[in-house]
């Protein structure tokens, strides 16, 4: 049975610890807020595991214990994807306790999680893509501050494959017009510069010599797109962009800014580019991550020689 959590409350010492482990985490492997935040989260559970069964000290950790720790939460119903998580925080948690002098051995070295099947993601076609940047582009025609950026925010995503918290992070010297590049700040702090095409660059510019000027105020900052108040734009706003303009489109499936990164990772490989490079653009850790693009691909393929093949 799962211990409820308010009733071993951690001792000052594993909070120290824990406020260490957060620090190493934000500092050294450049975390975010929200990725340190369930990282913390899950070694939290798994200390209050611990104190449950008398264990009161990291050094005492041991792999039977991490493995029944994971064993109680499968058999309390939660999801594959879930304790795969919470795999991944105790090996990380583990080996930093090893590698900083904590513990004398890693104690969830050979700690496995269940494997988690990934679902294809859903990507535009093609031709939905041309209709959604005709739609956006219609708007923007007519000279609203707002469909002018959104716009440029739809064209830049589509065109750069970046996360939108990484659109919304970018200022306005991360763009290179005259190169066409952004320069992305990415996951684990990582830096990067991506390729932009034409229309986006034209989409972009059209917002920083038309709309921009119009939205900002004396407290704004050098952030590249800006909302209706002279602020950063919030990554809730981009999706409700995307939202709005996908709802135009016939036939297309209902996606947000993540959509328009998936379906420019797809038709990169549909129109013949190589896997590294794919990887480089999107700013994937591993090569594993990106390989599911060819995946949808290869599932495009079929659907298309199923329908069409006269022995398929």
């Amino acid at each position: 049975m799962e211990v409820p959590e308010t009733i071993f409350e951690l001792p000052d010492q594993l909070g120290e610890l824990i406020g260490a482990y957060d620090r190493y985490l934000g500092v050294e492997r450049g975390r975010s807020r929200h990725t340190r935040r369930a990282y913390l989260a899950d070694v939290r559970d798994l200390l209050r595991f611990a104190l449950a069964r008398g264990i009161e000290d990291p050094v005492h950790l041991d792999l039977g214990l991490l493995r029944a720790w994971l064993a109680e939460l499968t058999g309390s119903g939660r999801a594959r994807g879930t304790v795969a998580r919470r795999a991944a925080s105790a090996r990380s948690f583990c080996a930093w306790l090893h590698r900083t002098g904590r513990t004398p051995v890693d104690a969830a070295r050979r700690l496995r999680a269940p494997r988690v099947s990934r679902p294809l993601p859903a990507v535009l076609k093609q031709d939905q893509v041309g209709e959604l940047m005709r739609v956006a582009g219609l708007r923007a025609d007519a000279l609203d501050l707002r469909a002018v950026r959104d716009r440029a925010m739809v064209e830049l995503l589509y065109a750069s494959g970046i996360r939108v918290s990484e659109l919304t992070g970018l200022d306005l010297d991360d763009l290179d017009l005259h190169r066409r590049t952004v320069r992305v700040l990415g996951k684990g702090a990582k830096e990067r510069v991506v390729p932009v095409g034409r229309p986006a660059c034209e989409a972009v510019e059209n917002w920083l010599s038309h709309a921009r000027p119009l939205l900002t105020r004396s407290f704004s900052p050098p952030a590249l797109f800006l909302g209706l108040r002279g602020r950063r734009i919030d990554p809730r706003q981009v999706r409700s962009a995307v939202h709005e303009l996908l709802e135009e489109v016939e036939g297309a499936p209902s996606l947000g800014p993540h959509g328009l990164r998936h379906s420019a990772a797809t038709h990169l490989l549909d129109g013949g580019a190589d896997l590294r490079s794919v990887q480089e653009l999107l700013g994937h850790a591993t090569l594993a991550t990106t390989q599911i693009y060819t995946h949808v691909s290869v599932e495009r393929l079929r659907a298309s020689y199923q329908q069409a093949h006269p022995r398929a």
